[in-house]
């Protein structure tokens, strides 16, 4: 009966510990509370976002996922530089494409071939090459 007790008052000494460790004694936490994570490193503000910056952006997890503000802010963020870089792209494309109807077209474009002025990049037209054996002196007869 002596066994029994004993081994009785171990085990109440035993939770009591365990319970105190638990706990902490009242006196400090055994558990610091953690500051919430905050995103450190943004993407930047002062130049346009790189490839580099979406592949180095590192969100931080909470207990339910993504905390929804920095997901947003960094979405709304990609995609007003997506449709900057779309504007000026089209607006590049437009002024390559009146360029180049410049070029080819131009305000002569109602104008004969052979009237038009050459650009450097065609190649010489007939007209223009000159006969080595047809050349013409002043006073010949120009039908000989």
């Amino acid at each position: 009966m002596r066994v029994f007790w004993f081994l009785l008052l171990a085990m109440v000494v035993v939770v009591a510990a365990v319970t105190l460790a638990v706990v902490g004694g009242g006196r400090s936490a055994v558990l610091q509370d953690v500051a919430p994570e905050q995103l450190t490193d943004p993407l930047p503000t002062t130049r346009p976002v790189g490839r580099a910056d979406v592949e180095a952006l590192r969100l931080p997890v909470v207990v339910r996922g993504y905390r929804m503000t920095d997901v947003d802010e960094a979405l709304g963020r990609l995609g007003a530089e997506l449709a900057e870089r779309d504007a000026r792209i089209a607006e590049l494309q437009s002024a390559l494409a009146g360029a180049q109807a410049t070029a080819v077209g131009g305000p002569d474009l109602l104008k004969r071939p052979q009237d038009r002025p050459r650009a450097p990049w065609e190649a010489p037209r007939q007209e223009d090459q000159q006969d080595p054996q047809r050349t013409e002196h002043p006073g010949e007869d120009p039908q000989r």
